[in-house]
């Protein structure tokens, strides 16, 4: 199947996004990476979707109601990739699965001449790693699978010469991790899994790279993968849930100035596969995952207090999608998979004044 590019097109301002859930997506998702950033000048929430029969990508702009409509398609099908938006408005996919293989191609977004162009191979194909914008304007890709184990190569991007460079290599191969550029630069990976006779075992390992930004160590109080890192107002990261033995309730914070790990306020409800959104208000909103079973509730973590509150619920249980935090301040949360292992086309607007 051809990969489709779907694009939402502006007809209101922002403001005026109604918090209710929408089904007006084209195509089911199983997973987005979500980016809301300006773009050729316009506050703009650009979105790259893995769907179940390939991948389809969308450029959504400021605009209520919602309007998708296809626009241009990647030159390769893939999941499990990563999609960076560049200083330059355009968009970095790197690397990801066209089963049954692991790929090395990227490709360049331009917004636009709405094309994709193929740029310089990966040196590692790699699916479920991690792509930081670094401060230079390079991209670091970090760790990653290769038929499920994890692997140690990290590699920079140059969008000025459009080529990679190979870099040190991580403490531990790692993927389903999480890298969180920090205050001074430096990128923090934490967890994730690692393997042990093909097994999938979660790590509490942790690293800094780029490795000549100087050496760091520790460790996560708790073992966890596919868990969110989010970096807050006072410089310091918040970890939260995951999977390690079982879904995780616990949260932890990272300090920068000491190297430390310590933990913070308990979830209300074990989950991983959800998202972690950095509100307006220095707040952290956590939404939907997986427990026992697909989560539809939401819950607010207070950095001042340390502590968790429940808000109001999604309309439907949902894990793998994405959540974006619009320039309105509302959150867009978008796809995923549902109780019956179902790819969603819905999506639903969260709005903090309300907690609705």
């Amino acid at each position: 199947m051809r990969a489709r590019t779907l694009m939402l097109k502006p007809s209101l301002p922002l403001q005026i996004f109604n918090p209710k859930p929408t089904d007006l997506m084209k195509t089911p998702i199983q997973s987005i990476t979500a980016m809301a950033k300006p773009l050729l000048g316009r506050p703009v929430m650009l979105l790259l979707l893995s769907v179940s029969a390939g991948l389809a990508s969308m450029q959504p702009c400021a605009a209520t109601p919602f309007q998708w409509e296809y626009t241009r398609s990647l030159k390769t099908e893939r999941s499990d990739h990563t999609a960076t938006l560049l200083p330059d408005g355009r968009v970095l996919v790197a690397s990801g699965q066209h089963l049954p293989g692991i790929l090395r191609s990227a490709e360049l977004y331009n917004p636009s001449t709405a094309h994709w162009n193929r740029t310089g191979k990966l040196y590692n194909p790699r699916y479920d790693h991690t792509a930081t914008l670094l401060s230079n304007g390079t991209v670091l890709v970090a760790g990653g699978a290769q038929l499920s184990f994890g692997i140690v190569a990290c590699e920079f991007y140059d969008p000025a010469s459009g080529t990679w460079t190979g870099t040190g290599n991580l403490n531990i191969g790692r993927f389903e991790h999480t890298a969180t550029l920090l205050a001074d630069g430096k990128v923090l990976l934490a967890g994730g899994f690692g393997t042990s006779g093909g097994d999938r075992l979660a790590t509490r390992n942790c690293t800094i790279r780029p490795p000549e930004l100087g050496p760091w160590s520790g460790s996560l109080n708790t073992a966890r993968a596919v868990h969110t890192a989010t970096l807050l107002a006072n410089g310091k990261v918040l970890v939260v849930g995951g999977f390690g033995a079982g879904s995780l309730a616990s949260a932890e914070l990272y300090d920068p100035s000491t190297g430390t790990w310590t933990r913070t306020g308990r979830l209300n409800e074990a989950r991983f596969s959800h998202t972690a959104t950095l509100l307006a208000d220095g707040k952290v909103l956590v939404a939907g995952g997986l427990g026992g079973h697909p989560l539809a509730s939401a819950e607010l973590y207070d950095p001042g207090t340390g502590t968790w509150i429940l808000t109001g619920s999604l309309n439907t249980a949902r894990l793998h999608h994405t959540a974006t935090l619009l320039p309105s301040g509302k959150v867009l949360v978008a796809g995923g998979i549902n109780s019956n292992t179902q790819y969603l086309s819905s999506t639903e607007l969260y709005d903090p004044t309300s907690g609705t």
